[in-house]
């Protein structure tokens, strides 16, 4: 499982180690891997034209010290100070005995644009409220250069903890981060300026929970539920699905797809789709007699697709099973009875959905989507999945979130969502927990969204059929 934690406790750790350390030994740490990540990237040093990006923090004294050990190998390197009486003393001087320069400010531009490679220790982990407009200034040069852009520990401009972006950032390709994953490296707005995410071990040692959790194919695995010896049908788990309406019957069917693919036994669908479902899979188990008279199950989904259909969504509320609520259902549940309920929930809102039901604007919940799944869990009572670019799972009683690291682009289609509902909502009825059923779900469901399109434009029929093929990877 891939972890990060919040900046807080990674100055509390480094503190701990440091205190045992000879003094500047973690640093050096740092500084090593930093260095061997910039010449992996440019392939050849010797020659290379490296401008070096430097603050007044640590992150400035990593990006110098680099500098030094890559002019050392023959690259010509040169550093724009952005607070002169404040650079890293020691850094500088080992990037001046190593044969590298300081540029003037005016001939910064000139440097990044003849760049090979830019190396980003403009703010460190703790940088808040966006850059100043000097380095905003800077941040916009590269953004004209062809040179490759490495970050040294975050890319400056972007929150470490939440993953928000305010004004301009340096766009990476590549990040160095030292001892673990800060937030912001995993969540969207900020993981798009990360580029690719190399963790350098310095050494330390990071108690408690983490603020981030993400799962890896094994963690996957180990969660999948998978029938024994003595399973039947109603064993393995029964789910149904609430769903459709006479303008939306495909909303039922690839709610029933996702179903069907994710584990239960069995799949019992409510609504005025019926037909339809039927068609394309006979084993689903239909019924005309609403939610409270559809028979046992082990969990629901209601909302994709349903419309207006209030009488629904209130009888699967007060179902005594754990119950996943969708698109129409997030605008028909009662705050109040979700709450109240005791079996677990789970929600799955986009960005737009997530945003209606917190009263705010959409941007506000794109901009600061770890705050906005956090907060919807907590007005609730109930786990909140946050569909989006980074999806993010958020459990009621607070602890880690889950940020799920598959899917592609190409998942932004219509009906993927239902897909994703009826998947895991199958999960929640095979018995995983809400937290799990709704990170395994987003898991399989990117994955399965990935082997579908490979790099073409992909329905969601077509997503729900890969999610066998996902299960396999998987567990293979």
């Amino acid at each position: 499982m891939r972890t990060a934690y919040n900046v807080e406790t990674v100055r509390a750790a480094e503190r701990e180690l440091m205190a045992r350390l000879p003094e500047g030994t973690l640093m050096q740490r740092a500084v090593a891997g930093l260095a061997a990540a910039c010449a992996d990237l440019l392939g050849r040093v010797y020659g290379s034209r490296v401008v070096l990006l430097v603050g007044s923090g640590d992150n400035g004294g990593d990006a110098l010290y680099a500098g030094a050990r890559l002019a050392r190998r023959g690259a010509g390197v040169s550093a724009v100070l952005l607070a002169p009486e404040r650079a890293h003393a020691g850094g500088l001087a080992a990037l001046r005995r190593a044969g590298g320069s300081v540029v003037p400010a005016g001939r910064a531009e000139g440097a990044i644009l003849r760049a090979d490679l830019v190396l980003d220790g403009i703010v460190g982990i703790g940088g808040k409220g966006g850059l100043r407009a000097d380095a905003a200034a800077l941040v916009a040069v590269v953004e004209r250069s062809r040179a490759a852009v490495v970050a040294v520990d975050l890319p400056s401009g972007v929150d470490a903890d939440s993953g928000e972006v305010r004004g301009e950032a340096v766009r990476a390709d590549l990040t160095v981060t030292f001892g673990t994953h800060k937030p912001g490296l995993l969540i969207d707005p900020a993981r798009e300026y990360a580029g690719v995410v190399r963790l350098v071990d310095i050494g330390l040692s990071l108690p408690g929970e983490p603020e981030i959790e993400a799962l890896q194919h094994a963690d996957v695995a180990g969660l999948l539920p998978v029938p024994g010896a003595e399973s039947d049908k109603y064993r393995r788990g029964v789910v149904g699905i609430a769903a459709g309406s006479a303008r939306y019957p495909g909303a039922a069917v690839l709610a029933v797809a996702g179903a069907l693919r994710g584990g239960a036994g069995a799949v019992r669908y409510v609504g005025p789709a019926g037909d339809a479902v039927v068609a394309r899979f006979p084993e689903t188990l239909v019924s005309d007699q609403g939610p409270a008279k559809a028979g046992r199950v082990q969990a629901w989904v209601v909302g994709p697709g349903a419309g207006d259909d209030a009488a629904s969504v209130a009888e699967v509320l007060e179902a005594e099973v754990p119950v996943l609520i969708d698109a129409d259902g997030l605008r028909l549940a009662d705050r109040e009875v979700v709450r109240g309920r005791s079996a677990p929930t789970l929600m799955t809102p986009h960005a737009g959905e997530a945003a209606a039901l917190l009263g705010v604007a959409r941007e506000e919940v794109e901009g600061a989507r770890l705050e906005s799944v956090r907060e919807l869990a907590a007005r609730y009572g109930a786990t909140v999945l946050l569909k989006g670019s980074t999806t993010l799972v958020a459990d009621s009683g607070g602890g880690a979130v889950r940020v799920n690291p598959t899917g592609t682009g190409w998942l932004a289609t219509a009906g993927s969502g239902d897909v994703l509902s009826g998947l895991t909502g199958s999960l929640l009825a095979a018995g995983l927990s809400a937290l799990d059923a709704g990170s395994v779900g987003a898991y399989l469901h990117g994955l399965a969204g990935r082997l579908a399109a490979d790099g073409a434009p992909v329905g969601a029929g077509d997503v729900a059929g890969a999610v066998g093929r996902a299960w396999r990877d998987v567990r293979g």
